[in-house]
């Protein structure tokens, strides 16, 4: 990952990073016993899910990932994709091939080749009154084509992370290459009531729309989705809105988004068994009784803290600060502190463009949030270059720096690695240290030995010239000898040198 920074904070990031990750990461939390998760739920459908819609925790889950048939919830991915592409004042006109390439009785709002109306009043009609000639109009509409708009359905999916859906048809009509997974559907959902004009539509019981080939006058269009109702006893309070389905093949399908005590829970229901009401009440119900959402900000100031504290930039704000808004979810006799977190700097382009780093919090082994380590404002991150998308690092002989290193092993949840650079770390500062003393006292000797000579030319400078004027040209033991050691080496001996025998 290439950063590139700019403001007066930009030059000291890098080693930010490092300490951040250093004494939040290596030093390890105190652990405690905490509240099991609970999962005194069950339902009768093949497949379902209870999500979390702000923290995208999957609370429930039976046969998350396996392959069923959608049916009519496919029109809430139709009317996200319209919504995000199209003018809602827009004229759209319904064609031959709208009109007739649908099942044989399925559900239709009674518009015929040649009618018009506008964006806005075909959402209600295809999201009220499922109508499938509607969704294939929108469709047209929007991609040119029935089947290019297939393509749009499925780009989209991808980008919201479903990995094993696959959509044919913008209606949900039967089609063996048109399915879905619960876990999918919940993404798909979490997006849709994200968005306020989706949200807008959807929620809504009823619409007056005008004349069309079989209605001579305006006629009104009710939801389907049973809960939305209040004069209904399967009315649900705190009901934000749904889609309802059913083929023959996919059973009964239900998509549900309820929100209560700052709580909003999403349900999908695929291939229920006339059930799919139940189900989602017993999810629903199960979800609000005993799970509560944190924003995550408000508890975790383990970044923030290490980031006032070192205080690089020698300004008050802080260099990087936790993502605002974002949220966790945990049981509601739980607390904050028991969940563990895992840092990553291994981004992508689904994350923010800004985030330096990802941060999720894990309970009982499932993800219950997420949220991104964010620069100050006049500090700009680009992730254009990547290893693993080219750039300087497509070059497989090209060396990252240490910081890099560093980063891919914190990241990488290398616990000797982390470990084994700490201990190296504290070896280079004792190394360091001690040579620093060596260095030390190595010049103090120095200057002690300086001193000392000084002292001894000072010491016969003042005797010298205490002696005559003559006497102060004689080589003497006053004057020399006494300084000298006190091997007289240097004399001649009376002795000889050798004795001759004999």
């Amino acid at each position: 990952m290439k950063f590139v920074f700019h403001g007066r904070a930009a030059r000291k990031l890098n080693f930010f990073l490092c300490i951040v990750l250093i004494f939040s990461l290596s030093v390890p939390r105190t652990v405690r016993a905490a509240v099991p998760w609970p999962n005194e739920i069950a339902i009768e459908a093949e497949g379902g899910i209870l999500m979390d819609a702000d923290s995208g925790c999957v609370i429930y889950g039976k046969n998350l990932h396996e392959r069923f048939f959608p049916a009519s919830i496919t029109k809430i991915l139709t009317a996200l994709i319209i919504v995000e592409r199209c003018s809602l004042d827009d004229t759209l006109t319904f064609s031959h091939n709208a009109v007739y390439n649908v099942e044989r009785g399925s559900t239709s709002a009674g518009y015929d080749t040649g009618d018009q109306i506008t964006v806005r009043e075909a959402l209600y009609a295809m999201l009220l009154k499922s109508a499938n000639e509607v969704a294939n109009a929108l469709a047209e509409h929007c991609a040119g084509s029935i089947e290019a708009f297939a393509d749009l359905m499925n780009e989209k999916a991808a980008d919201l992370g479903c990995k094993d859906s696959h959509f044919a048809n913008p209606s949900g009509l039967n089609d063996p290459n048109h399915y879905t997974t619960p876990y999918d559907y919940a993404l798909i959902a979490q997006a849709a009531f994200s968005n306020p004009t989706f949200v807008e539509f959807d929620s809504t019981t009823y619409y007056e729309l005008p004349p069309n080939a079989t209605n001579a006058g305006r006629f009104t269009v009710y939801c389907g989705h049973k809960m939305l109702k209040k004069n209904s006893n399967q009315y649900y309070p705190g009901i934000i809105g749904g889609k309802t389905g059913y083929t023959t093949l996919a059973g009964n399908t239900l998509v549900t988004c309820a929100e209560r005590d700052g709580l909003r829970l999403i349900t999908v229901v695929l291939n229920g068994h006339s059930t799919h009401y139940s189900d989602t009440k017993a999810m629903l119900d199960f979800g609000f009784a005993n799970f509560r959402n944190e924003n995550i900000s408000d508890y975790d100031a383990t970044y923030t803290s290490l980031e006032n504290d070192t205080n690089l930039t020698g300004s008050n704000p802080a260099v990087l600060h936790i993502d605002t808004g974002r949220t966790a979810t945990l049981p509601k006799n739980a607390q904050f502190s028991d969940a563990q977190t895992e840092l990553s700097y291994d981004l992508d382009e689904n994350d923010p463009k800004n985030a330096v780093a990802r941060i999720r919090y894990l309970y009982d082994g499932r993800v219950i949030g997420t949220t991104w380590l964010r620069p100050d404002s006049d500090v700009r991150i680009d992730r254009s270059a990547t290893p693993s998308e080219g750039g300087d690092s497509q070059d497989p002989h090209a060396k990252s720096s240490p910081i890099d290193q560093l980063r891919k092993i914190f990241a990488d949840g290398d616990t000797a690695g982390r470990f084994l650079i700490i201990l190296i770390g504290i070896l280079i500062i004792g190394l360091l240290a001690g040579i620093a003393l060596l260095i030390r006292r190595i010049l103090l000797d120095r200057s002690s030995r300086e001193f000392r000579f000084s002292d001894s030319i000072r010491r016969i400078e003042q005797n010298d010239s205490s002696l005559t004027q003559e006497g102060s040209f004689r080589d003497t033991s006053s004057s020399v000898d006494h300084y000298l050691p006190d091997n007289r080496s240097h004399r001649r001996s009376s002795k000889p040198f050798f004795r001759r025998k004999g």
